[in-house]
């Protein structure tokens, strides 16, 4: 019998997947149509055949709507396709979930375009595929058709004639002109600036990039707003003061476009440009944390400036954006369970928070950490180093002293009078909905200092993998290099405090662990010890939790289309019965201000009540889960061993550890020959993974990309922006 139910099974479930694939195969279809349509109209709107022929048809249907009026139209073509690539993203994500957790062994796929996704190191780009070079290169000559469709169209009509009754020259009119259509491509960045920054975004993860992975486009996109529309503010000042209407700098019409609101906007991005260049953010951090929240006063004076109908060409980044921002907030409002520390010599701590067997996620993710007692408002990303699989109630992020804020963190915890609880409240984690390395028959590491964190959690991700999917993994070789050998105790890292010895002897790691300013280790007296501190439970805290569940992508998707949804119904409400009324029944039109202040309120309740609701449901939901880890203590505190890297003289107690030590090469006073360790690999397919300075990783890109060896399959992970 045991057998019939099995054989009958098996046919259900392979059909079940078969229809599940089939759904998101058509989803992804529909994704890539509307894409695709998506920027044929970017492409098609500054033709004379959009001006001339769609847009009469398309004014003609919904400048008349007692609903929506012009405003209707920017939403329907300009707002709405992104909304809906999101909705399905969410819906798409929510079944590749379940369909990959169902089909966990289905980890063999052939390396399809691998030549485009070679890297290639660009001035002024860093590190990018072929693919990522394809596309900017698209995307610019975007912005050049634009640019240059507007002023073929434009300019023939500029004549001396045409100037003479407005007492301009030809000239400045063209000046005017170009300012104007400078501003328009600008609003063309402006439209996916948002979009790379939001953390939890669908539209990045149905396209295999995170947001982490994708800050690099938001930096490319701001540079490129910012020149556009300072070009377009220095092109009117030019043109003002020529035709002496200075003047009109101080204008903010009431039913026209507010020139000191534009102006004011472009202050404020300035001031956040200014201080995003790197000698700025990486000398004076929190300048650049807290001047980048200038994108508030940003958009809203640029929504003053071109008021609520144009404005709405941006709106669906912006709108993704605040709906990740509101449910970030609410995350971080309470604090979460610490449970312990560990404190390595190299003034490096790993963080062991309480998390909820419900909490997944994947190798190389992010979590954001907020400690009130050193800031209140900064917040800073950390690689998680633990593996959801293996350590299925505890999540851990490694934390370097390198910065004012990470020092201050460590001698606070480090400091013989440490604290005994410290609150702290997080944000994530973010990551990849997926990894590919069970794909490669080798993966090589190449990490220098702090970045082999990201390293860690594939680590132990692969050992849980090997002890409980008895499938083949591939074998490992990590090559590290660091500056002292006090930071050889970070290898002490790549196992978890409790590690079981069957779970390590079967992954094939090889460690090459090279100190670069040693020439011979440490003496015994100069040594420093490893030290766990453990933290006393406090009823308030809690363990992690997914924000929305473990249907996250579902409820996500239900926020986004919700929110939207009463959006629309709430405008068209204000529209047909407050603003509607007085412009069809008095000579006065409606303040553009105000409707632009109303309209901002409207998205800003919609997205609270939708996102609120979702939370709260999906808090109480796990809320169980949440009580049974408050309730327990941690761990009886056990006293900690000694680095077995950086004290490697000491008895060894513990196989695992044992088994590490052993698979370790350690080189003082050299640096790794990085074009011979991986030449030499001969194996079919080799992931080459790189995390560390901007040499190094260019280092090995350069390698890579030279197509001596075809094997090789270069991905960098960069935490460093």
């Amino acid at each position: 019998m045991a057998q019939t139910s099995s054989s009958s099974s098996s046919p259900s479930l392979k059909a079940s997947s078969s229809v599940t694939n089939d759904f998101q195969a058509i989803i992804m279809a529909l994704i890539l149509i509307v894409t695709i349509g998506y920027f044929i109209l970017l492409i098609v709107t500054p033709t004379n055949m959009y001006r001339q022929i769609w847009t009469p048809k398309i004014k003609a249907h919904t400048t008349n709507s007692t609903y929506f009026g012009a405003q209707g139209r920017t939403l329907l073509m300009n707002t709405f396709p992104l909304i809906f690539i999101a909705v399905l993203g969410c819906v798409y994500l929510h079944l590749w979930k379940k369909s990959n957790n169902k089909n966990i062994n289905r980890v063999e796929e052939k390396q399809k375009l691998a030549i485009w996704k070679r890297p290639i190191i660009m001035k002024g780009l860093g590190i990018v595929s072929r693919i990522e070079l394809g596309f900017f290169v698209m995307f610019i000559a975007l912005l050049v058709w634009t640019f240059a469709s507007y002023l073929h169209i434009i300019f023939p009509t500029i004549t001396p004639k045409s100037v003479a009754k407005s007492g301009e020259k030809v000239w400045e009119a063209k000046l005017e002109d170009s300012g104007l259509r400078l501003g328009l491509v600008g609003n063309i960045c402006l439209t996916f600036l948002f979009v790379p920054v939001t953390r939890g975004s669908s539209v990045l993860q149905v396209f295999g990039l995170t947001s982490e992975a994708s800050v690099k486009y938001h930096i490319w996109l701001g540079h490129i707003v910012m020149t556009l529309f300072s070009g377009h503010g220095i092109c009117y000042i030019i043109y003002w003061a020529a035709t002496h209407q200075l003047s009109e700098m101080l204008k903010w019409g009431k039913t026209d476009i507010s020139n000191l609101a534009g102006e004011l906007s472009l202050l404020s991005g300035l001031v956040l440009w200014i201080a995003t260049f790197p000698r700025i953010r990486r000398k004076m951090f929190e300048l650049f944390f807290y001047t980048h929240h200038f994108y508030i006063l940003f958009v809203v004076f640029f929504v003053f400036h071109v008021g609520v109908s144009y404005a709405c060409i941006m709106l669906p980044g912006f709108f993704l954006f605040m709906v990740d921002r509101f449910l970030r907030f609410l995350q971080s409002r309470s604090n979460v369970r610490l449970v312990s520390a560990r404190v390595l010599p190299c003034e490096t701590l790993e963080l062991n928070f309480s998390k909820t067997r419900g909490l997944s996620y994947t190798p190389t993710s992010i979590m954001f950490v907020n400690v009130p007692s050193i800031s209140k408002l900064q917040w800073h990303p950390f690689t998680i180093t633990s593996s959801s699989n293996l350590e299925p109630e505890k999540i851990s992020v490694a934390i370097k002293g390198e910065g004012s804020w990470s020092k201050k963190l460590y001698q606070m915890i480090s400091s013989p009078n440490s604290v005994d609880r410290l609150n702290v409240s997080v944000e994530g984690p973010y990551g990849p909905p997926s990894t590919h390395f069970l794909r490669h028959d080798l993966l090589v590491m190449v990490s220098g200092g702090s970045g082999i964190t990201p390293f860690i959690s594939i680590i132990r991700e692969l050992i849980h993998t090997s002890e409980s999917q008895k499938c083949k993994t591939p074998e490992i070789l990590l090559i590290s290099v660091f500056k002292n050998s006090e930071d050889l105790t970070m290898l002490d890292l790549l196992l978890p405090i409790s590690c079981a010895p069957s779970e390590t002897c079967k992954l094939g790691l090889q460690i090459e662990a090279f100190v670069t300013r040693e020439k011979q280790p440490v003496s015994t007296e100069d040594k420093k010890n490893l030290r766990t501190i453990w933290f006393k439970p406090n009823p308030s805290d809690e363990p992690i939790t997914p924000i929305l569940g473990q249907n996250n992508w579902l409820w996500l998707g239900a926020i986004i289309s919700c929110s939207f949804i009463i959006f629309l119904i709430s405008l068209g409400i204000l529209n047909r019965y407050y603003i509607y009324p007085i412009d069809k029944n008095t000579n006065d039109i409606f303040s553009y201000p105000i409707k632009a202040v109303l309209n901002m309120l409207i998205i800003c309740i919609s997205i609270v009540i939708t996102s609120s609701a979702a939370f709260v449901w999906n808090k109480r939901q796990s809320g169980t889960d949440a009580k049974q880890i408050q309730n327990m203590e941690g761990a009886t505190p056990m006293a900690s061993p000694n680095s077995w890297f950086y004290n490697a003289d000491r008895e060894m107690e513990s196989f695992p550890q044992q088994s590490l030590f052993q698979s370790t090469n350690l080189h003082f006073g050299e640096r790794p020959d990085l074009k011979r360790l991986l030449f030499e690999r001969k194996e079919s397919s080799v992931g080459v993974l790189v995390c560390g300075p901007k040499k190094m990783r260019h280092e090995v890109a350069t390698i890579c990309s030279s197509g001596l060896a075809s094997n090789l399959h270069f991905e960098s992970i960069s935490f460093s922006w």
